[in-house]
């Protein structure tokens, strides 16, 4: 075991050493900081109809395949910076394509005191990976969209504690406890032990005392925060759904006035990567949150092009790291211009036809907005990131079917007055 992860007041060391330090002539401010991508389908299985995730290019769905071809990844975030991901022991949506009370996801047995040893196998080798890399995995119990396969407060408390047991067991120390994802959400709301600060305060305690100490947390919903939770918390674990960077910035300050001295770090976002540099000037750390590409099983876990390169791209060069390449071997992309890109063609975005449209840019806040065109007429614009045609917040849209690539172009605003034209 290689990797430590320690806090040391509103800072993360790796064996001993402030985050990024050790990585070369890096930014003194990001130093401490733990930059970080919601992953949290990559321990993903489905009892109920596991055939639907064959697709994407997949003959049939493989849940091994699944969490080895993420292991094969790390290496690529690492290079860039990111230092941390966030997998579940009950995943999340696939907000896209699949409702998600049709999933069976649940690795806990119906009192909670067994956990799937399949589940298990799959995030020991994960963490495992991790820890070779020198990377931390926040591990999240429970997700609302499963919460109605627990049938009670105390299978609620027994998972916890049968999985904070294990993770203590198993020995690694590269990992944080999420002990819940969005504690009010959905589901939760009729489960008091979870939306309650005081209920959840009780379930970190037990977390942090059957894991032998591991650093434990608790997110709310975007913007959302329990004052009892973050008190009891060894990390305070948010969310910025939904926030504009303003608006992110004024939440951070918030959270820091209730929490002073204690890290804090949005481990689900959106793909709105400009809030990697509020997150820097904040002295926080941020997590991008892609659930086109990383959400929808079978996901691609590797640093694909457009928003995943751009967003590890900003990372590296919010932490300081020198100019990372990419897997091409050609120069990184931003030197001068503002580089975009046109969304949703690609295979891994489609589903029987659907597409989800939009631009990406290396720096979204250089745009003042963008344009969509269906053969030559205007058809939607958007002027906010994520630049989306037929946005509906920060992390979705609406589908449109079978788009044909030759009738569609966007037309990006510049702020500062010139237009660019992009095509599929």
């Amino acid at each position: 075991m290689t990797t430590t992860l320690s806090i040391q007041g509103d800072r993360f060391c790796i064996n001993g050493q402030p985050t990024y330090q050790a990585q070369g002539a890096t930014n003194p401010a990001a130093h401490g900081l733990l930059m970080n991508g919601r992953f949290i389908q990559g321990i993903f299985d489905d009892a109920a109809d596991p055939a639907r995730f064959a697709r994407f290019g997949w003959d049939r769905w493989d849940p091994e395949r699944h969490t080895d071809e993420l292991i094969a990844a790390l290496p690529q975030w690492h290079r860039y910076g990111v230092l941390a991901l966030t997998v579940g022991l009950q995943g999340g949506m696939p907000v896209f394509t699949t409702a998600n009370d049709t999933i069976d996801n649940n690795p806990f047995s119906e009192d909670g005191t067994v956990i799937d040893g399949r589940y298990l196998g799959r995030l020991e080798r994960l963490i495992a990976a991790a820890d070779r890399v020198g990377m931390v995995i926040i591990v999240s119990f429970l997700y609302q969209g499963q919460a109605p396969r627990l049938r009670d407060a105390r299978t609620i408390r027994n998972g916890v504690v049968s999985a904070s047991r294990w993770l203590g067991e198993i020995g690694y120390r590269n990992v944080i406890l999420e002990v819940a994802n969005e504690q009010e959400v959905g589901n939760f709301r009729h489960r008091p032990l979870v939306n309650s600060g005081e209920g959840m305060a009780v379930l970190i305690d037990l977390a942090r005392e059957h894991s032998g100490g591991l650093p434990v947390g608790c997110s709310g919903g975007g913007g959302t925060f329990f004052p009892e939770t973050a008190a009891a918390s060894d990390v305070v674990l948010i969310h910025g759904n939904g926030l504009d960077r303003a608006q992110y910035y004024a939440f951070v300050q918030k959270v820091r006035a209730v929490c002073p001295g204690v890290p804090i770090v949005c481990n689900e976002d959106s793909p709105c990567y400009s809030r990697v540099d509020v997150a820097a000037e904040t002295g926080t750390s941020w997590g991008y949150y892609n659930n086109l590409t990383k959400q929808e099983p079978p996901a691609d876990w590797s640093v694909s092009a457009a928003e995943d390169r751009f967003f590890a791209e900003r990372v590296a060069r919010a932490v300081g790291l020198p100019g990372p390449l990419s897997e091409s071997g050609q120069a990184r992309p931003g030197d001068g211009a503002n580089p975009l890109a046109f969304l949703g063609f690609d295979r891994h975005v489609g589903k029987d036809g659907t597409r989800w449209l939009g631009v990406a840019a290396l720096y979204p806040e250089w745009i003042d907005r963008v344009e969509f065109h269906q053969q030559g007429r205007h058809v939607y614009t958007a002027y906010e990131e994520p630049f989306y045609l037929y946005r509906t917040n920060t992390w979705t849209q609406r589908g449109l079917a079978n788009p044909d690539p030759a009738h569609w172009h966007a037309v990006v605003h510049h702020a500062a007055g010139q237009t660019t034209e992009l095509r599929p």
